[in-house]
């Protein structure tokens, strides 16, 4: 099989280390750590809106630009990631997102009005934004191929357990506390992971490139529009028309973008890394599997509250049960993976995945407590070995020149999925209310119809999963023959 060339306008880039274990694990976990603190801020303040909307003098509803301008910071500026770190070094931009992230937390936690509020959280959008992308760089740079299950597994979790823990999180810390504290939490976190990434992460020099404005506007003002299109397709009374024009706008800006992107000759993100079969997989097949599980941190705890009459802190524990199944099923990962390779491991759980969320349809009000934990401990374990497979399929045939731009990419449908995921969950628990004819608030039946909707999704990413040879990324897996030729590009 012929390997497609390398996109002649990615900027090379070094290789990863032969070996250095401790290493890589020490800059696997403040990567991760790092992403934990961005992907918590994104939720954390759901449940603390009411008493910031007392404190800013203004009505609960209006606490929603906040969240959305933060989310749109993230669409817009995750396209730059690659680009910038290209040009001044993963670790001086790692470095400068967490210290740009900890000054607006500090900003936000300080803010006595909504304006302040909004603007210091589109400076914590943008510090995320390159944080995201540019970490996950610095991990695969730093990260032997061997190595790389393990790592990936690290950085995944935050992903998983973060919208989960978020809510009940800040809840709690705005009735123990002040919301203010949800934002000033992050500063000694943020100032040990600046000193730490300053420390390990090795510094590269910059790449000079000209910067793709077309690019930047036409791939930014689509994302922004289209996540925004389905935060609006997530609310309970739902405006199709802007929600739809939003939606429609979004995709043609980000269609043009492509279009251009595919002719410029210094493109903003290159596009080569879709020749490799294996990434293509993750992104695609592996975006619906990630706008699936992205249904749970929504669906599961109305489905606790509405319909099963659950407290919020009950709730919120059986949530925790879905995360400890999360984190349980990190030490197993690797060995999985060798023993059925990335297509056999795809493929088999992903059919338990799909059936766990068959399984939480199935739940009651009146299911033991023990069961319902159970069933969530086990749907966690092998959402998180699904979410860890696709991840790491990603970047297991890239080459040096392609890491940048495969990361960026990545991140840009990592992100959408988790958008369209929330808005798939809602017009899903629509759908089966006006099936069931349910008006008000949703019953166990529109719940269980919800959530096999879910499930038929997540076996719909089994497809692009089941074209892999079954030696794909065996030199990462470690399964069979891993010097046998690697996935068709």
């Amino acid at each position: 099989m012929t390997s497609a060339p390398p996109d002649p306008t990615a900027p090379a880039a070094p290789a990863a280390p032969a070996a250095d274990p401790p290493r890589s694990r020490r800059v696997a976990f403040l990567v991760a750590a790092a992403f934990f603190m961005e992907n918590l801020d994104a939720t954390i303040i759901t449940t603390a809106v009411p008493a910031m909307a007392q404190s800013f003098g203004v009505a609960p509803v209006a606490l929603s630009i906040g969240i959305s301008a933060y989310l749109l910071a993230l669409a817009v500026f995750i396209p730059v990631s690659g680009w910038v770190a290209d040009r001044f070094g993963p670790r001086q931009v790692f470095a400068s997102a967490i210290l740009l992230f900890t000054l607006a937390s500090v900003a936000c936690g300080l803010a006595q009005s909504l304006p302040v509020f909004v603007a210091a959280r589109i400076l914590q959008g943008i510090g995320g934004a390159l944080m995201v992308p540019v970490g996950r760089l610095v991990v695969l740079r730093s990260t032997p191929k061997s190595g790389l299950v393990k790592a990936i597994a690290t950085i995944t979790w935050p992903g998983l357990v973060a919208p989960i823990l978020g809510p009940p999180l800040g809840g709690w810390i705005a009735s123990a506390w002040t919301w203010h504290w949800i934002f000033f939490l992050n500063v000694p976190l943020g100032a040990v992971a600046l000193v730490l990434a300053l420390r390990w992460i090795d510094g590269a020099p910059g790449e000079r490139r000209p910067f793709d404005w077309p690019g930047f506007f036409a791939s930014g003002a689509g994302l922004a529009a289209l996540m925004y299109g389905l935060d609006l397709l997530s609310h309970t009374a739902i405006d199709w028309p802007q929600a739809l024009a939003f939606v429609a706008g979004g995709a043609c800006s980000l269609a043009w973008a492509l279009w251009h992107l595919r002719r410029t000759s210094h493109p903003l993100v290159g596009l080569s890394a879709f020749g490799v079969q294996t990434f293509r997989v993750s992104v695609f097949g592996g975006s619906l599997f990630r706008v699936a599980i992205s249904t749970a941190p929504f669906l599961l705890p109305l489905m606790f509250q509405l319909a099963f009459g659950f407290s919020m802190v009950a709730s919120g524990f059986m949530m925790l049960a879905l995360f400890a199944g999360n984190l349980g099923m990190k030490p197993a990962t690797g060995w999985v993976m060798r023993r059925l390779g990335f297509r056999g491991t795809l493929m088999v759980n992903g059919v338990l995945v799909a059936l766990g969320f068959v399984a939480c349809a199935a739940l009651s009000p009146d299911t033991p407590l023990a069961v319902m934990a159970a069933v969530m401990v086990v749907g966690g374990m092998c959402r998180s070995m699904q979410f860890t497979a696709f991840n790491t399929l990603a970047f297991c045939d890239t080459t040096p020149a392609q890491t940048s731009s495969a990361t960026t990419l990545f991140s840009m449908f990592q992100q959408l999925s988790a958008g369209i995921g929330i808005a798939f969950g809602a017009i899903a628990l629509s759908v089966a209310q006006r099936f069931t004819g349910h008006a008000g608030h949703p019953g166990v039946a529109d719940f269980r119809i919800a959530l096999g909707l879910v499930a038929a999704l997540a076996l719909l990413a089994l497809i692009d999963a089941a074209g892999l040879p079954r030696n794909a990324g065996a030199r990462v897996s470690g399964h069979g023959d891993a010097a046998a030729p690697q996935a068709s590009r």
